[in-house]
């Protein structure tokens, strides 16, 4: 008789760990592997009354939105607040841009992420709120109630002097009715990976000669989306409300975001202060701007739609 010695793994061979999982795939059982990762999430979320989920530009790639940062995306300049204000120039560039990109964005209908959190919502009354980087309400479409959105939403429009409001919808009537050789010729030279998640896309410098931007209706002021641009800050009272969700929540879930951005970055600080490192889970497609300060058994480095499916799975 033999004796095997029993093998202890340590914490790094156990956090690698794959396991095979059971899952339901639209209706059909069939057998997953997920990172022990994944399932440490899963519990974190399963023991979670009041979750805060914060989602960034990877939650919409799966609605034929590009990102910013995946791999192979071109480096990209944000439009800067203090810039569009004060030079014409810019503005016309933006609009110009947003003319032709913006079409792309308001098409994209929710995929199965965005579904898949406003059932959680729904059916089990334990998601607090999601708060969001992105501008293109996908959340909502969704069916998503408790949503608040950091930087704003591209559908709407506002005059930097009046205070006017209008449909994006109409300003972009507006613009291909001023413009409409410039946007003939645009969608001729149109290239889909160029949209960014705001609307917003490179396009060549001789088309933007003779573009003529839109002013408001009422008083003839300048108009810019109600988005935040860069440079700029979040309004206060969508600050403070996303500060008040992560004070109020026992758990955060960060998903498809870098957090390169500081706004939702600090919100990942805050609740790590709060609730400790235990509380905080990220899953996203590449590295971010946390990974030093979030616990690495509760960071999924893979695939969005699968991964949050099974997540949001009760155990």
């Amino acid at each position: 008789h033999t004796h095997t010695p029993t093998h202890t793994p340590g914490p790094s061979s156990v956090i690698h760990t794959q396991r095979k999982q059971a899952v339901v795939l639209n209706g059909f059982k069939m057998a997953a592997t997920f990172p022990a990762q994944a399932h440490a999430v899963r519990r974190l979320v399963a023991s979670s009354q009041q979750l805060v989920v914060l989602t960034g530009a990877g939650i919409s790639t799966d609605s034929g939105i590009p990102d910013y940062r995946s791999p192979g995306r071109p480096p990209h300049k944000p439009t800067n607040h203090s810039e569009f204000m004060r030079n014409e120039r810019a503005r016309h560039r933006y609009w110009a841009r947003s003319m032709i990109g913006y079409p792309v964005i308001s098409k994209a209908t929710p995929n199965a992420a965005h579904a898949m959190l406003a059932a959680f919502e729904q059916q089990t009354g334990r998601l607090h709120r999601i708060v969001t980087q992105n501008v293109d309400d996908l959340h909502q479409r969704a069916g998503s109630a408790r949503v608040t959105c950091l930087h704003g939403t591209m559908n709407v429009v506002r005059c930097m002097e009046c205070t006017a409001r209008y449909s994006r919808e109409v300003i972009q009537g507006s613009l291909e009715s001023l413009n409409a050789s410039l946007a003939a010729e645009a969608h001729r030279r149109f290239q889909l990976q160029s949209v960014r998640p705001d609307g917003d896309m490179d396009l060549d410098a001789d088309l933007l000669s003779g573009f003529r931007a839109p002013m408001c209706f009422e008083c003839g002021g300048v108009l810019k989306p109600a988005v935040v641009f860069f440079g700029d800050n979040c309004e206060p009272p969508i600050a403070e409300n996303s500060f008040r969700a992560v004070d109020e929540c026992d758990a955060l879930l960060v998903v498809g975001t870098s957090l390169t951005v500081y706004s939702a970055f600090r919100l990942v600080r805050r609740a790590l202060a709060r609730l400790g490192p235990s509380r905080v889970a990220v899953l996203n497609r590449g590295p971010t701007r946390a990974d030093q300060e979030v616990d690495e058994g509760l960071r999924i480095n893979d695939a969005i739609v699968p991964n949050l499916r099974f997540v949001l799975q009760p155990l």
